[in-house]
Order: structure tokens, then C-alpha cells, then sequence
């Protein structure tokens, strides 16, 4: 049976226990904030049970409430992803909610959140009873119960028939689990692994191994990488309980737009909003975990996906491109918005949506949002309360966009409080957007991805 006890050393050398994290001051050259860099979770207990394209990392949340709140205190993430700040947050004595339009991230950070719930030697005892179905299932012939979710389409086969099988063994397996939290950790391990075995990958968006240079993968040890994932997770859970205060804070996850909070939380009701929405970078979440929506069940059809591309954040180039002109919904002489608006409306026009007037769209569209997330900020932050908005600049069609500085605008004009832009990460890696034939030209030397930390705080007064 796999137990806590019985690993052996190098399990748990492989496995990183960690203790918590004390008080940290920032030390990042010139910068107020730490790098807020998701790749440090990787490592970290809880935080890598899901590799995620981006979010912020644990370490700097852990530090920004140790420097906002000195008391307990309601943290809110309106775009929590796999629930980085959520985790952070109960760690920290603090309750968390989180607002995730994505039905699998949302579930990612349900789990994690929900870890304290989880009896451990019941989840050893899973894993145990795991080992022993798929050892006997896949060595006897049989003939699994579950199938692939009809309606998940992909240009070549998504697993391999070997591999296949194996997935499918473990789908019954689950299907045996009674406990609802035992269930959703074994459909958690499946699903933050299930790429590693298809003949797909990240590069960074999902695209064919074949495409990528990469040799389609026939056979795989699937029972191992789900009992590798298991016993991660076991080991955390341990250790998240150990490191929970004896009455644990609350937390909630709630799968839709946070421009719906309105009907979860009420006016002046949020302490601290540390956040990181989608950049203006055309990153398509939803579409790029298109295996975890089908296989966990929360999409049957390509219909299904809509509803996610229109919730989200900046909508997407594709949902905006062919429209003849989308303007932006405010004013802000402040800045010049507009007219970088125009400078890039007017780019290519023979190359028709995929010219200039598509990427604008696709600006206004963006900058019509912020200026939402900035009035939804106001309402829910207490007086005096404070907003930390992790952002990206973008580069479309050679033209920069300082998207943190226009949002700290935006934010101004519908009356929060700019306490600073802060710049802890000088370099981003972006080349899907600067590079992309189709997208952009080639940028300007002097152009450079960077991401900002933009600093807001509710001066109203009850």
C-alpha cells in the first residue's frame, strides 16, 4: 500500500517539501514589487499541481498580503486561473474568492482550495486501490466501459490507441470513486497530465507534436504518471493541512465573469484584489484546453465553446476581426489611446481582417473591458482598499501598446486612485505575437515586452 511513510527518500527528495514561506522583502533591482513570474510554482507544494501558461507567482503573492493586510481580511482574484492567490490567501489566515469563466480552471482551483477537505489516508488508500485496478485491467485483456467524448475533434488522433486504452482504464477507475473529493483529485491528476501522453503539446498555444518537430507518442506509462501525480498531491495535501490554520478561513470559486460579481458579492466588501487578467496578446485559454473542457465532461460540442470566448476578458482577435469598426465606449483625453487606436486601423488594409482594422477591433474591444474591470474594482474594494493588477504591454502590428499605463488611466477616470506603475519584470518572452507573419510585423528594436504591476486604491470614504 502507498503510504506517506513509505516513500522512500528520493520520492520525497523528487516530491520538495517545503516549508512555509516568512515575511519577504522585495528584492528585484529598482522594482517596489518581487517578480511576479508564474514558472516559480512549478516547484511549489499545491501551486504545481497544474502547469499553467501564465498567472503570478505564489511567492509574490505571499508578499503583497504581508504588505497590504495586517489583519484578516477578504482577498479577492476576479481572474484566479488555477487559484494562485486563492491558495496564498488561506495560507495567509486570509478568505479567498475566486471569479474563473474557464469550467477547468475553475475546477483546478476548486480543488486546491478544497485540499483541507480531503481525509489523507482515505486518498493513500485510492491510490492503493488505483494501483491494483490498473495493474489487473491493463494486463487481462479487458475491455474498458468508457469512451472518448464524442464530440472532441482533433486534426490527428489525440491519443494513441495504446494510450488510449490506458486513459480509458483509468476514466472507469474513476467512475468507481464515491468520495466527491477523492473524485475530482484523481480527474484533476488525469487532467493537468493528459497532454503529456497525447501526440499534441504546447508551444506555447496546443498544436500536433508532428508540427512542432516532436515524434507522436504510441505507448506511455499512464498508470505511473497518474500515481507520480497522485503522490505529489498527496504529499501536498499533507502538508496544506499541516500549514492551515486549526478553522480553516473560506474560500470560494465561482465559475463565471467577474463582470457579473454583482450578483456574489456585495458593495465595499473586498480588502485586497491581487489579479493578473488575460493580456492583449490573444492567448486563447479556452481553446488551449479544449482536452480538459471534453474529457472532464464540461464540453460536448464545438457550440459549447462560445459562451467562453464571448465571457472572455477582451473577447479574442477572431470573435472581432471581421467587424467594420469597433470603437471604444469612453473617452480619455488623459491619454492617447485613440489615436494609437487609429495609427493601427490603418495598417494593411489590402490584408483585410488580418490587417490593421481586425487588431484594433481587437484593442477597443480589450480597453472597453478594462474599463469594466476598473468600475467593478470601485465597487467591490472597501474605502481605502487596495487593487494590484498585474499586466502585460503588447506589441500589435509593430505597435506598441503600453496597456498598463492605459488602464492606470482608465482606472483614474472613473475615480480610483494611481498609486504607482511599477515595472518588476523588465523582459517578457512574447513570441507568438511579435514574431507571427500573419499578426504583427516585424516590432521595433526599441519595442519590448515588459510586465507591470499597476497599483490602484478606492479613496472613497463611507
Amino acid at each position: 500500500m502507498t503510504t506517506l511513510a513509505n516513500l522512500s527518500d528520493h520520492q520525497l527528495e523528487q516530491l520538495k517539501l517545503f516549508e512555509p514561506e516568512g515575511s519577504v522583502t522585495p528584492d528585484n533591482g529598482d522594482s517596489y514589487f518581487s517578480d511576479p513570474s508564474f514558472a516559480n510554482n512549478k516547484t511549489r507544494p499545491i501551486h504545481r499541481w497544474v502547469p499553467w501558461i501564465a498567472g503570478f507567482s505564489s511567492s509574490f503573492v505571499r508578499d503583497v498580503l504581508q504588505m497590504y493586510l495586517e489583519s484578516q481580511g477578504t482577498v479577492l482574484d476576479p481572474f484566479c486561473g488555477v487559484g494562485t492567490a486563492l491558495v496564498e490567501a488561506l495560507l495567509c489566515g486570509h478568505n479567498a474568492i475566486g471569479f474563473e469563466i474557464n469550467p477547468y480552471a475553475a475546477q483546478a482551483s476548486r480543488t486546491k482550495v478544497n485540499a483541507h477537505l480531503i481525509t489523507v489516508s482515505e486518498l493513500e488508500c485510492e491510490i492503493s486501490r488505483f494501483q491494483a485496478f490498473y495493474k489487473s485491467k491493463t494486463s487481462d485483456g479487458y475491455v474498458p466501459k468508457s469512451t472518448p467524448p464524442e464530440g472532441f475533434r482533433t486534426r490527428s488522433e489525440f491519443y494513441s490507441p495504446r494510450v488510449l486504452h490506458k486513459v480509458l482504464i483509468l476514466q472507469d477507475f474513476i467512475d468507481t470513486i464515491t468520495d466527491s473529493n477523492l473524485r475530482e483529485i484523481f480527474r484533476l491528476a488525469f487532467a493537468s497530465t493528459m497532454v503529456r501522453y497525447s501526440n499534441y503539446s504546447y508551444e506555447p498555444s496546443l498544436g500536433r507534436r508532428v508540427s512542432a518537430g516532436k515524434q507522436e507518442i504510441l505507448d506511455f506509462p499512464v498508470g505511473q504518471a497518474i500515481v507520480n501525480k497522485l503522490l505529489e498531491m498527496l504529499v501536498d495535501t499533507s502538508w496544506f493541512q499541516e500549514n492551515l490554520r486549526a478553522e480553516p478561513p473560506s474560500a470560494q470559486v465561482i465559475n463565471d465573469s467577474f463582470f457579473n460579481h454583482q450578483k456574489y458579492l456585495p458593495p465595499a466588501s473586498v480588502d485586497l484584489i491581487v489579479t493578473s487578467p488575460p493580456y492583449l496578446n490573444n492567448y486563447h485559454y479556452n481553446r488551449n484546453t479544449r482536452p480538459q473542457l471534453y474529457w472532464l465532461g464540461y464540453a460536448e460540442h464545438p457550440k459549447d465553446m462560445k459562451p467562453l470566448e464571448q465571457s472572455n476578458f477582451g473577447k479574442y482577435w477572431q470573435t472581432v476581426r471581421e467587424r467594420d469598426r469597433l470603437d471604444l465606449e469612453f473617452s480619455l483625453p488623459s491619454a492617447d489611446l485613440e489615436e494609437q487606436l487609429q495609427t493601427l486601423r490603418q495598417l494593411k488594409p489590402e490584408k483585410g481582417i488580418y490587417g490593421g482594422n481586425g487588431w484594433a477591433n481587437y484593442a477597443a474591444a480589450y480597453f472597453n473591458d478594462c474599463y469594466t474591470f476598473a468600475k467593478s474594482i470601485k465597487r467591490t474594494l472597501k474605502p481605502n482598499a487596495t487593487a494590484l493588477v498585474v499586466i502585460g504591454n503588447s506589441i500589435l502590428q509593430g505597435v506598441m501598446i503600453p496597456t498598463d499605463q492605459y488602464f492606470g488611466k482608465i482606472s483614474e477616470s472613473i475615480g480610483l486612485e494611481l498609486v504607482r506603475i511599477d515595472v518588476p519584470r523588465a523582459t517578457r518572452v512574447g513570441n507568438s505575437i511579435i514574431q507571427s507573419d500573419i499578426r504583427v510585423v516585424k516590432a521595433k528594436k526599441s519595442h519590448q515586452l515588459y510586465e507591470a504591476i499597476v497599483e490602484l486604491r478606492n479613496t472613497d470614504i463611507t
